[in-house]
């Protein structure tokens, strides 16, 4: 069954491949309107492409209004329950016995954020991160990081400038990644959030983050950062 517990704080949804494992595994950290079916579609995705795919719901199952600014403070502290919960779902993943061991971190919007700090305050060997905000002192925070990919969309005004201070700080770093912003592009542009929120929201959404955009886009960068995690999780490489 794809609904699951792993513990009793934390929900989540899980899709495993088809055939025989083990696999890698990915978390998958959801944007800011939670575990909804874009999100599950994310998983699926990853699911058809061999990886066993964990969607922890990091609102423990509640509204994404009564929870989103407690999260946000955790993802700007750096710390906190959230942090805790998604070191729940990586030592679950890869303590399955149809797991290699290998996971990695995938996060979009606000989990994008997550999964950049994650990628340095956790033990995962890979981190994908779509239009996540990159925090303060960045050169400084993700020191040991593990190998990142980032996507952004270069009509996403809530994030001017943050794919080339990630390149800065990694290049500092010497940390391996992949990072690219795609023009004409806006937020969400991976996904189908636009259909999830309330039409005043998409409105509002379109003008201020450039929802609905480059949509176009997403196949060719669906293709690099799947092709960079086949790399780093399936094979085991390390840069």
């Amino acid at each position: 069954m794809p609904e699951i517990r792993i513990s009793r704080e934390l929900p989540a949804y899980l899709a495993v491949p088809e055939g025989e494992g083990p696999w890698p595994a990915v978390v998958i950290l959801f944007e800011s309107f939670g575990d909804n079916a874009d999100m599950r579609a994310q998983a699926d995705r990853f699911a058809a492409r061999g990886y066993l795919a964990v969607l922890p719901d990091l609102y423990g199952g509640r509204h994404w209004v009564r929870c989103v600014r407690k999260t946000f403070r955790d993802l700007l502290a750096r710390r906190g329950p959230t942090f805790a919960h998604i070191e729940a779902a990586r030592r679950w993943a890869a303590e399955r016995d149809d797991c290699t061991g290998r996971v990695g971190v995938v996060g979009f919007c606000m989990g994008g954020g997550f999964a950049l700090v994650a990628a340095a305050k956790l033990d995962f060997q890979a981190a994908a991160v779509n239009y996540g905000i990159v925090p303060r002192h960045a050169e400084r925070v993700l020191e040991g990081a593990c190998p990142i990919v980032a996507t952004y969309g270069g009509e996403d005004r809530t994030l001017p400038g943050a794919a080339a201070k990630l390149e800065r700080a990694l290049n500092l770093l010497d940390v391996p990644h992949d990072v690219k912003e795609y023009a004409g592009a806006g937020h969400s542009f991976l996904t189908e959030s636009d259909e999830m929120l309330p039409r005043p929201l998409y409105a509002v959404g379109r003008v201020t983050f450039g929802i609905g955009k480059g949509k176009e886009r997403a196949p060719e960068a669906w293709e690099r950062i799947l092709g960079f995690l086949d790399g780093r999780l399936e094979n085991g490489s390390t840069t």
